[in-house]
């Protein structure tokens, strides 16, 4: 016992250094994520037919193929086209956009949440359904939003193990390293393992509050 103890004491610095860059990097491509399903959930809404079509594809595509095939497409697929991408950002990107095809259709399924009577109420004021979007919807849908929001930040906590295979420095690279020296993958796979449980934990009592300081009063 005291020699695993030991284990987990040497390795508790370098499990905690790929434990940060994974929070930076689901943080990071939940940013980007929001930011593509936000222009994407408008453009579908708001932009001519033709292009909600190709926006349709996309999420479609993205949703429909494993994100770790994307990953692959993204860094070493493009630089056979001209794009090529270090590890970090092709992670970013290839998450960032996985998580925008899925949130753009929590946010597409808010903004249908909303009552119709709210854009018929803003056009009898004369706004424009931009305006009404940004200024009348929007605000109701993103309330509708959180907990997909949340659990979308939950799963892009577990899916940076998935860039460990672009050699990118997470919590899962980490580990495999020190396995690679230590010879001893069961405790440090658990430890990893209790660490992910450990995140998802506090987002989703980070996400409770959220939900109750924006719930309505009864």
């Amino acid at each position: 016992m005291s020699d695993l103890f030991q284990l987990l004491r040497d390795a508790a610095p370098m499990l905690l250094q790929g434990t940060a860059w994974t929070l930076v990097f689901a943080l990071a491509s939940m940013l980007g994520g929001l930011s593509v399903a936000t222009v994407v959930a408008s453009l579908r809404l708001l932009g001519p037919r033709w292009l909600a079509r190709l926006l349709d594809l996309y999420v479609s595509a993205f949703r429909g193929t494993p994100l770790l095939v994307q990953v692959f497409v993204i860094y070493y697929g493009l630089p056979s086209v001209g794009l090529q991408f270090e590890p970090l950002p092709a992670g970013v990107l290839a998450l960032s956009l996985n998580a925008g095809a899925y949130l753009a259709e929590s946010l597409r399924g808010a903004i249908a949440g909303v009552a119709e009577g709210q854009w018929a109420a803003a056009a009898s004021l004369g706004m424009s359904r931009v305006q009404t979007l940004r200024h009348i919807v929007a605000p109701q849908a993103l309330r509708l939003a959180v907990p997909s929001l949340g659990n979308t930040l939950i799963s892009l906590i577990k899916d940076t193990s998935l860039v460990s295979v672009i050699a990118v420095t997470e919590l899962m690279l980490a580990t495999k390293e020190l396995i690679s020296t230590t010879f001893q993958p069961l405790p440090l796979y658990l430890a990893a393992a209790a660490i992910y449980w450990l995140l998802s934990v506090l987002l989703e009592r980070a996400q409770q509050r959220l939900e109750r300081s924006l719930a309505l009063p009864k």
